[in-house]
């Protein structure tokens, strides 16, 4: 390498279901290339130590964390992130049921947990609450307590699998 040149690394790879080519410093991780490179900041910065899950994306249907892999190792995959979850202009379940529900208080944990979600529901349609809280176990959130967010993730896997499902706070209190 030339000294004051950069050397740039060139994939192509699939974000949010969009064929997407993008250069940048071999070195960077998916987070920083989905963050600076491509402009999508629904993936947050957390304690990129692979702890706190607010990183989270979903690499080929599998959640990851994004601070841990290098942009590099995308080349040819699938990169779901909470931009991606809607479809045809339409809020994913979970994104309404944690909408509903009040589960994203300050928000910043919400992308990870929501991706998390989306995984553990495509493959268990039915989890339990024990399952859910396994799934979601490598996610912090120093808001909500947890509960909402549990009770968000079981009323969409009600909605998706075509149940007629209120959030209980309807139920108990009547409203409409």
């Amino acid at each position: 390498m030339t000294e004051g040149i950069r050397q740039k690394a060139h994939i192509e790879f699939r974000l949010n279901d969009e064929a997407v080519e993008v250069a940048f410093a071999p070195h960077k991780t998916l987070l920083e290339v989905l963050r600076e490179d491509l402009n999508l900041t629904g993936t947050k910065h957390g304690c990129e130590l692979g702890e706190c899950g607010t990183c989270t994306v979903l690499v080929d249907g599998r959640a990851v964390l994004s601070c841990l892999v290098l942009g590099l190792d995308v080349e040819g995959r699938e990169v779901t992130t909470v931009e991606g979850m809607a479809e045809e202009g339409r809020l994913h379940p979970l994104q309404d049921t944690f909408a509903d529900l009040g589960a994203a208080q300050c928000g910043y944990c919400t992308p990870g947990f929501l991706l998390v979600a989306k995984e553990l529901l495509e493959a268990n349609p039915q989890p339990s609450r024990e399952e859910i809280k396994e799934a979601l176990a490598g996610n912090l959130c120093r808001c909500t307590g947890y509960i909402k967010i549990y009770e968000a993730v079981e009323l969409a896997a009600a909605r998706m699998r075509g149940e007629e499902a209120r959030p209980a706070k309807e139920i108990i209190y009547g409203y409409e």
